[in-house]
């Protein structure tokens, strides 16, 4: 199998290292453009993949094609490589707001289109990625395409019309994370503590937070219970987010970058 990738921005260098570490393919089979050769030269250089600064080349020997350039260079990668790109080909697409229509409208012919949300945390082995596929893709192929996903995190299928939510959720999520994680760390410095131990504490105390989620399968609610000592420490602090309103913070934060989404979608379709 021929995996190919047009872009090679931090999200696809993310996908790449995460790819190549979990040996899902070698590097002989994984082929990179990019029209300055000093983005792939760190990535040819590590791990020895293919690289070129040609999208035809590899559009041509792809079986797996992923359009990892931003969103409003889809219409000209596209227009350069569709001649070029076969029915048998997979096309998985991972911009913002680029619906399955709107990608293969541009294709102007039946392609099979996986369209993809995964985070940058994929750099590290766990990424969450939300994946829909339109009907040209057999239940094998999007089986094949979810195993590459699975390979440097979690992956969830879903249905096309709730990739605004995963946008919201987890697209830009870690940027939500890395907030909340500064901002203990700063509370924790102004208590006395150094600053490279508050980040530690504090991310430490994120990621075994989640994980606890994810392995224990309760609800975060009755996690948080469980940590809340009547006349405790814990329930104090909680009272004080509760006033600042944290909840509505974190809701309101993610259902503005859904709309955000929902709104390139339908601008790009114009």
């Amino acid at each position: 199998m021929k995996l190919g990738f047009i872009g090679c921005g931090n999200m696809a260098q993310a996908m790449i290292t995460g790819i190549l570490t979990q040996k899902v393919v070698s590097p002989q089979e994984l082929i990179v453009s990019n029209p300055r050769e000093e983005k792939t030269a760190k990535l040819k250089d590590e791990f020895g993949i293919i690289t070129t600064t040609d999208n035809k080349e590899v559009a041509k020997q792809s079986d797996i094609l992923v359009l990892s350039v931003k969103p409003q260079v889809y219409p000209a990668v596209i227009k350069e490589i569709r001649d070029e790109v076969s029915s048998e080909q997979i096309i998985v697409t991972i911009a913002a707001g680029v619906s399955m229509e709107a990608a293969e409208r541009q294709f102007g012919k039946e392609v099979k289109i996986v369209r993809v949300m995964p985070n940058t945390p994929a750099l590290v082995g766990e990424g969450m990625s939300g994946l829909c596929c339109n009907e040209y893709v057999t239940e094998e192929e999007f089986d094949l395409v979810h195993k590459i996903f699975e390979s440097f995190g979690k992956a969830e299928k879903i249905t096309e019309n709730l990739m605004d939510a995963v946008v919201g959720v987890s697209g830009s999520g870690p940027a939500y994370v890395y907030m909340f994680i500064e901002a203990m760390a700063d509370a924790a410095v102004a208590q006395g503590l150094p600053r490279k131990q508050a980040y530690t504490f504090a991310a430490q105390t994120l990621l075994g937070s989640a994980k606890m989620v994810l392995e224990t399968g309760q609800h975060p609610g009755e996690l948080k219970d469980a940590v809340c000592s009547p006349a405790g420490t814990t329930i104090e602090a909680v009272n004080v987010l509760e006033k600042k309103g944290m909840r509505s913070a974190v809701i309101e934060a993610v259902t503005a970058a859904a709309k955000k989404n929902h709104q390139l979608g339908k601008k790009k379709e114009k």
